[in-house]
């Protein structure tokens, strides 16, 4: 019997919700003769943030999120078995950085959280729904949250 998945990409917000994101891509992989595990948190350009009409230089503020991020991941994975190469912070649209890195990756599966929105917040769109649109693989959407 083949394996359905062998190269999962897990796409985390680094809340405390990851961690179940985490956990459920952790089981996918185990099911699937340990397939390998790739994390992606993706950190929006402050130009982005501020409408990119802020007439500063926000390098340092951007580095400082970074290593932050990069911390807190750290956190997140401590006793998950995910290679520092497969771990990537990076900056962008979370789910254009989503996509890009699992073409790339040739992944087979990307996971990422939801919380399950309905009517107005579901109409507007989400992060998750990002993903889903447009992704080269198979989505799974954890519930998250409530």
């Amino acid at each position: 019997m083949s394996n359905e998945y062998s190269n999962i990409l897990v796409a985390i917000d680094l809340s405390d919700e990851s961690r179940q994101v985490l956990q459920r891509a952790k089981e996918i992989a185990a099911r699937n003769g340990q397939a390998k595990l790739s994390v992606i948190h993706t950190l929006e350009p402050l130009g982005f943030a501020y409408g990119g009409d802020v007439p500063m230089d926000l390098t340092s503020i951007q580095d400082q999120l970074d290593e932050h991020a990069r911390k807190r991941l750290a956190e997140l994975l401590e006793g998950v078995d995910i290679p520092q190469e497969r771990q990537h912070i990076l900056v962008g649209m979370p789910d254009s950085e989503a996509h890009r890195l699992a073409e790339e990756e040739q992944m087979d599966l990307i996971v990422v959280g939801s919380h399950g929105r309905h009517g107005l917040q579901l109409l507007l769109g989400s992060v998750s729904s990002g993903v889903l649109h447009g992704a080269p693989c198979d989505v799974l959407a954890v519930r998250v949250g409530k």
